[in-house]
């Protein structure tokens, strides 16, 4: 189960990286790819990316080093939040492929979460 939830932990945290990375930092290539990013202030999509690529290293970095292990189920707790959230966002936009990409990511989020808290801590 430590080698599942590993492999899990690793292609989220390289997801919400590169997704936040490009959202907080490359604005102008998350507005020409994702089209709901031209309907929200600027501010709110950099704070959206920044929340995910803390998010993406909070899953990694306390789990690699040992340093404050804690943070690895919170942050994955956090992301699946995030993801419930971007859902709804969704939905009332009638993005249906996004809401389906949202639901894969929380629910892996959510068993990270689970796993790192209960089944196998760090």
């Amino acid at each position: 189960m430590n080698s599942v939830l590993w492999i899990v932990q690793v292609l989220l945290g390289a997801a919400f990286i590169f997704a936040g990375v490009n959202k907080a930092f490359r604005y102008d290539y998350a507005r020409a790819n994702l089209p709901w990013v031209k309907d929200l202030p600027r501010g709110l999509t950099t704070f959206i990316g920044v929340a995910e690529l803390l998010g993406g290293l909070g899953l990694l970095l306390p789990a690699l080093t040992g340093i404050m292990p804690w943070l690895t189920p919170l942050a994955a707790a956090g992301l699946a939040l995030i993801m419930l959230l971007a859902a709804g966002f969704h939905a009332t936009r009638r993005e249906w492929s996004a809401i389906a990409i949202n639901m894969v990511l929380l629910v892996l989020a959510a068993f990270v979460a689970y796993g790192r808290s209960a089944i196998v801590p760090l």
